[in-house]
C-alpha cells in the first residue's frame, strides 16, 4: 500500500531511474528490516511524505531506511514464510536472476506459477537427519532456495553429490553450466558438490548477507565463525514438531 501511494504521489517523477533506485532501497530496507511486520499504520503515515520528499531531492533519508537493520543471526531463525524477510530475501534472489536447477530458466513471475516454484531444502532433510544436523540449522533459510516442484522431486532425499550429476544428465548440461546456476542462488558449488555442509552453510550465509547489503545500502556487522558447526549447532536446535509444516517432504528418488 505505501509503495502504491508513493508512486501515485510522485506521478511521472517516479519513473526516472534515480527515483526508482531510491524507492527500491526504501522498499528493501522496510522488507528485510521487517519494519512492516505489525502496527505499520504509523510507519505508513511517515513513509509516504518522507519517501516522496527524499525522491524529490530532500537530503534526509526516510526514517525506515535510517531505522532498518539486519543482524546476521537472523538468518538462523528465518524458517517460515510468516516473516516478511523470509519472503523478501527469496524475492530478492529471484529478482537478481536466480535460475531453476533443472531448466536453467530465470525464476520470474510466469515460471513461478507454471513450474510450481516453492522454497525447498538444498541439503535434503533426509540427508541432514542422517548427518546429525540439527533441525534448527537445516530448516533455516540458509539451507533453502526457490525450486520448481519437478526439480525438488528429482533431488529427493539424496546428497548433493548424487543429485547434481543426475540433474545435469537429465537436463543435458555440463557441470560448469550447473555451477553458474548454483551461483545464481548464492550457492558455492564446490562445497555443495563435496557434501561439505558446514562449508556450504557458512559461504551461503555470507553471500546472502552481501546480497542484503547491496539491496539496502547498509553495512551488516559480521560475527566471526557464527555459521560454523560448533557455534550454532546447539543454540538453534529445536524440536521438529515446532516447525510450520508448509513444504512437502522430499520424495526419495528411485
Amino acid at each position: 500500500m505505501p509503495l502504491a501511494a508513493i508512486f501515485v504521489d510522485l506521478g511521472d517523477y517516479g519513473e526516472s531511474e534515480g527515483a526508482r533506485q531510491k524507492i527500491a532501497r526504501w522498499f528493501w530496507c522496510g522488507v528485510l528490516g521487517e519494519l512492516y511486520g505489525g502496527g505499520y499504520e504509523s510507519r505508513f503515515a511517515r513513509d509516504l511524505p518522507e519517501v516522496v520528499a527524499w525522491v524529490r531531492g530532500d537530503a534526509i533519508e526516510p526514517s525506515t531506511i535510517q531505522e532498518s537493520s539486519f543482524q546476521p543471526n537472523r538468518l538462523l531463525t528465518l524458517r517460515t514464510r510468516n516473516s516478511a524477510a523470509y519472503k523478501g530475501l527469496y524475492a530478492l534472489l529471484m529478482r537478481d536472476g536466480g535460475r531453476d536447477f533443472r531448466t536453467g530458466e530465470p525464476i520470474e513471475a510466469q515460471t513461478f506459477f507454471d513450474d510450481k516454484v516453492d522454497i525447498h531444502h538444498i541439503f535434503p532433510e533426509k540427508w541432514c537427519k542422517a548427518a546429525d544436523i540439527a533441525p534448527g540449522i537445516y530448516n533455516s533459510i540458509i539451507n533453502k532456495t526457490a525450486l520448481a516442484a519437478r526439480t525438488n522431486r528429482q533431488i529427493g532425499g539424496r546428497a548433493p553429490s548424487v543429485y547434481l550429476p543426475a540433474i545435469e544428465k537429465a537436463a543435458g548440461v555440463s557441470a560448469a553450466q550447473m555451477d553458474e546456476v548454483l551461483r545464481s542462488h548464492c550457492i558455492e558449488p564446490n562445497a555443495l558438490r563435496a557434501d561439505r555442509f558446514w562449508d556450504f552453510f557458512a559461504a551461503r550465509a555470507e553471500a546472502l548477507l552481501t546480497r542484503i547489503e547491496a539491496a539496502t545500502g547498509k553495512i551488516i556487522a559480521r560475527e566471526p565463525e557464527l555459521f560454523r558447526a560448533g557455534v550454532v549447532a546447539e543454540a538453534y536446535d529445536e524440536a521438529v514438531d515446532e516447525w510450520e509444516d508448509e513444504e512437502p517432504l522430499e520424495e526419495v528418488a528411485s
